[in-house]
This record gives C-alpha cells, structure tokens and sequence, in this order.
C-alpha cells in the first residue's frame, strides 16, 4: 500500500473514532440542556467552520487531527448572560455533570458494539481452528497436538475460529491458567489435551504467542505459484510477478509454498535466486528478503501472497454468523472481554510483567490502519473497533486530564458532599500531564524502534 493510501486510511480513522467520541459528549450534553458552543474535530487552526442549530452551534475542523473536543457554556471560562446560566455546565448538578462526560467512552464501546454486532449479523468469513503439526519440543507439541488436529472446545465452550482459539489461549497465558482442549483428530477421533500455561514468560506473550507454543494454523500444502505481489515489496522491486510458477530456490527444489517460505524466511538480507516459470519461459529472478520482526530472530520475507486455487478457501475457511439476540450478546462480550483484557494489560505494564513496547503510537496505528485498509472493509471496521475500545478505555483511565481525571473528581464530589477544591485539580493536572508525556514519549519510543527495526 502506498503512503498516501496508508495516510488516507489513518486520517479517516482518526475521523471516525474522534467524532464518535465527541458526539457521546455533545449528545449527552443536549439531552441535559448545557448550550455546546463548539464541537471540534482537531486542534489548532480551523480549515472549516460552520453554525448550525438553534444555539448556533460551531463545528469546526481543525488542522491537526490527533484528538478533538466539545466546547461548553461555562462559567469558569468566559462570562455567561443571566438568562444562559441555567444552560451553563458548571451549574449542572454532578449527576449531570458524570454523564456528560462518561458519554465519550461510552459511544466508543458502543460504536465497537455496533460494529461487532453487524459483523456477526452479515457473517465474517474465518480461518477454521485447524493447527499444523507443532515443531518438536514446543508446549504444543508436550500437550499432544498433532496435525490436522480441529480444537472443538476450550475448558468446556465451543471453539469455531482460528481467532477464537488464538484470543482464548492468550487470556490464559496472561494469567498463566492450564487449559482443557478438546480435538477431532483425523478419523474423527476426539481427544482431550491439556495445555499448560503457567510457565508462559512474559516476553512470550509480547510476541506471536502461538507461534512460540507451536500452535501454527493449517492449509493444505499449496502450489509454489504467486497469486498476488504486493505492492512496493521486494518481490515487486525484483520483478516477479502473479502467475510465476517457483520451480527452485538458491538450486534448492522447490515443490510447494511452504517449501518456498521456509527458504526465504531463512534468508534475511541475502539475495535469493529463483528458478521460475512465467508464461511458459523458464528464467532466473533474483530477490532480497527484506528482514523483518523484533522479538526473536529476524526472518525474511518478499511479500507475495499464494495463487489459492478454487476449493481451498472451502477447506480452510468457516463462514460464521448469528442470528439478532445473539450477535448482540457475542457483540457486547467480545468488546467487554477485549476492554478487561487491555485493563490486565495496562496493569501488568505498570508492575514490570509486560513489556511496554506493547504501547504504540501514530506511526504504528497508521501503519495498521494501512495495512486493514487493504485487507478489506471488513479487517478496516473490525481495526477501527478494536481502536475505539482501546480509546474508551484509556479514557476512562483515572488520570487528570483524561475523562476518567475528570470523573475521578464527580465521584469524589458525590461522596464528600461537595466539589473538589481548585488547587487540587490544578495539581492533579500537573500530575495528568506528566503521566501522559511519559507515556507518550514510550509510544513514539516504541513507533521509531519498530520503523527502524522492520
């Protein structure tokens, strides 16, 4: 993908997500009679502004896009005129007050709900939770997997995807819980495994978790045949192109994708020579593996995907979808599950047991949101839910500044009777601020070292 394909989808990205987050905001807002003077998308110079409504409301976008907000009659910022200070937001009561500002987070979960639910609804094709043969002396491998193996269930509750099995054994790991797995093997023999979690190092889970237990997704084997390049690749940059049949690679014969992979994975950085058949005329290309991964050994890889011929997509993939009440319910689930799961994550961050390169910044969003985008609209929406949850929650994290600083303040407020004193806000947002340079200074930490490392 392009940079200003990858820019494009980042902007629309932040569009979205920001707007749904103020829009919880100016709602609430309205439905609670405060007067919104202003709802920006963005900071710093307009490049649009318009009035609408009956309080002549300005909407404005502003020129730079990280972040936006909802301006509100208060009197703590500008005098109000006698007739206004009913509409004023710091005469509303404190019930009031909480629900304007717990609005933001909300529509964010509610967004990922919606998004989550149609999903369900439509019916998202998926990888069947079939594993390969694990290699020799990983944890999946001592577990008893063999392959072929389909995980039917895990401690009991039925397994349907490869995403279902990957996000259920990395909760696990992260509490280092043993779990129950129930496969049908071929000839459709139903075994119990048990895999054990409880050794699972914490760089383990910063990684591809499965991938280190041995727990690789199964296809059956594939022609050595190039479906489709991608673009700016080094596959593109050396000139092979979709259709090319690999016959060999460095004078190794090559009979399937995986043979091919597993060549080029070895070689990062060091030109490959491949034997290739294109249009029926036998020739020799010869393509650098661009080196790539941070944690582990760096790996090699070209950017071409297979030619997947008609009835493999059959045999690999199950298309799932649920009726209304229960696409709402799994809807609903999945995004409390992923809000929790990131909570555990924040907090183990916190204590050392997690590492925190797991923050990530612009650079790195942008890049997901890129690499989404051309996946499909499918992989974008799904990408932009898993955003907006991790948006609502660290939103609701307890830190001045933030919205949960600020509901911090409402619920201490409600308990002592009467509002925080201004010089205790004024230090807690010195606190906020420091809190949130720091961890914005590990997001562009993280977002450089992974720019340069691959």
């Amino acid at each position: 993908m392009s940079l200003l394909q990858t820019i494009t989808a980042f902007l629309v990205a932040l569009a979205v997500l920001i707007v749904v987050h103020e829009y919880g905001h100016f709602i609430a807002a309205r439905l609670a009679g405060v007067k919104v003077l202003r709802f920006c998308v963005g900071f710093g110079r307009p490049i649009l502004v318009t009035r609408r409504g009956a309080d002549r409301t300005e909407w404005v976008l502003a020129a730079v896009p990280f972040g936006g907000y909802v301006k509100m009659l208060d009197e703590r910022e500008a005098p109000v005129a006698p007739g206004e200070l009913d509409r004023a937001f710091n005469r509303q009561s404190v019930w009031k007050r909480f629900t304007i500002v717990a609005a933001g987070p909300v529509f964010n979960f509610a967004f990922a709900i919606a998004v989550y639910f149609a999903l369900y609804l439509h019916g998202v094709p998926e990888a069947r939770p079939v594993v390969a043969e694990p290699p020799a002396g990983t944890l999946a491998q001592r577990a008893g997997f063999t392959a072929a193996d389909r995980v039917r269930s895990i401690d009991g509750e039925p397994i349907e995807t490869w995403q279902e099995l990957r996000w259920r054994i990395l909760q696990a790991a992260l509490q280092r819980h043993a779990l129950s797995i129930e496969v049908i093997s071929t000839g459709d023999r139903i075994r119990a495994l048990r895999l054990d979690l409880a050794g699972v190092s914490s760089e383990e889970v910063d990684g591809d978790l499965l991938e280190r237990l041995g727990m690789r997704l199964y296809h059956p084997p594939l022609p050595a045949v190039l479906g489709r390049v991608i673009g700016g690749s080094a596959a593109e940059r050396a000139g092979l192109k979709a259709g090319d049949r690999i016959e060999a690679a460095d004078a190794r014969p090559v009979e399937t994708w995986d043979d091919l992979v597993r060549i080029v994975r070895a070689r990062p950085g060091t030109p490959v020579g491949l034997n290739l058949v294109r249009d029926g005329q036998r020739m020799v290309i010869e393509v650098t593996p661009e080196a790539t991964g941070t944690d582990g050994p760096r790996v090699g890889r070209i950017g071409a995907a297979p030619e997947i011929p008609p009835n493999h997509a059959e045999r690999i993939l199950v298309t799932v979808s649920y009726g209304i009440a229960t696409s709402l319910e799994k809807a609903v689930a999945k995004t409390w599950d992923i809000s929790i799961f990131s909570l555990r994550m924040l907090g183990r961050m916190l204590v050392g047991e997690v590492s925190w390169r797991h923050l990530s910044g612009p650079v790195t969003i942008a890049d997901y949101a890129g690499q989404s985008a051309q996946l499909g609209w499918i992989a974008y929406v799904t990408f932009l839910a898993l955003i907006s949850i991790s948006l609502g929650v660290l939103n609701l994290l307890p830190i001045p500044l933030l919205d949960g600083g600020h509901l911090m303040y409402y619920a201490l407020e409600i308990v002592k009777g009467s509002p925080v004193s201004e010089r205790s806000i004024e230090l807690g947002q010195r606190v906020g601020l420091a809190l949130l340079l720091v961890m914005m200074a590990f997001a562009f930490y993280n977002d450089i070292n992974r720019l340069f490392s691959g």
